[in-house]
């Protein structure tokens, strides 16, 4: 394989080269032909910027990873990936303790005669396509429901094929990228329904964890999006912050363990994620007026005094 790639590095290295959005790929006869693929697992490792001469497709495999393009960070985890436009600086960022396997992808253009149709001609006759062509963005990040994955596995075993057949790799670059694009059409037809889905999958987060100390962070990288973005969704969707539906939540379970538990009070904090006691003290009472002791003896006192 290494000598495969080697080869194809060399003999499309001084050959022509355009940025996917490049409108040269519209209008004359080109085709994409890679020029490095490779599987990579990756633990505690903090890349360099840099930049290819060629379009870049990372597909997370297993774990989760960040990646820094330009000046944004991206949180990927399993079944997704990006596409990073030639010559955009980037970077692959993965933790010590969660390790990633990726499939990365290179490809070029180029000029020349093929029987197969040209990128121009499929766009032509695909109109995901072509809108993907003319998108001009330094990436794309989305989510694979299968066909991704499945369709750069085959691409791969046909690279690695003694008998490669030019047409086939062709046929499945045409599948890749028609692919692709469909689902970036999908995701940008209906954005409030995957603004809906990024804000319910943070909501079952908070709900599953809010035991715990978590961070906006955390809460970014459950749902694979940048921190800063996921925090504008909320608050424009829920017309409150992370944190302060975390703390809400947090309150009403507090009240149902005081209410309907006899755990101590001074343990309560515990259970719901709160650091210290005395924090936790003064927000449930910024919630509801009461210190969790006095709440608790209220309520006690409401079942006395309540007629059987």
């Amino acid at each position: 394989m290494g000598n495969k790639i080697g080869k194809m590095m060399k003999s499309q290295l001084h050959g022509s080269q355009f940025s996917l959005y490049n409108s040269a790929l519209r209008q004359g006869e080109f085709y994409p032909q890679v020029i490095a693929y490779y599987y990579k697992q990756w633990q505690g490792f903090t890349m360099g910027f840099h930049t290819h001469q060629a379009v870049e497709i990372m597909y997370v495999i297993s774990g989760q990873c960040q990646i820094e393009v330009e000046t944004e960070v991206c949180a990927l985890q399993k079944g997704h990936f990006i596409i990073i436009d030639a010559l955009i600086p980037h970077r692959l960022i993965v933790d010590e303790a969660s390790p990633c396997r990726m499939l990365n992808i290179e490809f070029l253009f180029k000029a020349q005669k093929l029987s197969f149709p040209s990128l121009k001609q499929l766009a032509q006759s695909e109109a995901s396509l072509m809108e993907l062509l003319k998108l001009n963005k330094p990436y794309i990040m989305l989510r694979d429901p299968q066909d991704v994955h499945n369709l750069l596995k085959s691409l791969v075993l046909e690279l690695d094929s003694d008998h490669e057949n030019e047409l086939m790799v062709q046929l499945l670059l045409a599948q890749l990228l028609i692919r692709i694009s469909r689902l970036l059409n999908e995701s940008m037809q209906n954005p409030v329904r995957a603004t809906d889905d990024y804000i319910r999958q943070v909501i079952d987060y908070m709900h599953h964890h809010y035991d715990r100390d978590i961070k906006v962070n955390d809460m970014a990288q459950a749902v694979n999006l940048h921190p800063g973005y996921l925090q504008r969704l909320f608050k424009n969707k829920m017309a409150c912050s992370l944190i302060d539906y975390l703390n809400a939540h947090r309150m009403d379970k507090a009240k149902m363990l005081l209410t309907q538990t006899d755990i101590p009070v001074t343990e309560i904090s515990e259970y719901v994620g709160v650091n210290t006691r005395q924090y936790f003290s003064a927000l449930f009472k910024k919630h509801t007026g009461q210190s969790p002791l006095h709440y608790r003896q209220t309520i006690q006192a409401e079942k006395r005094n309540s007629p059987m």
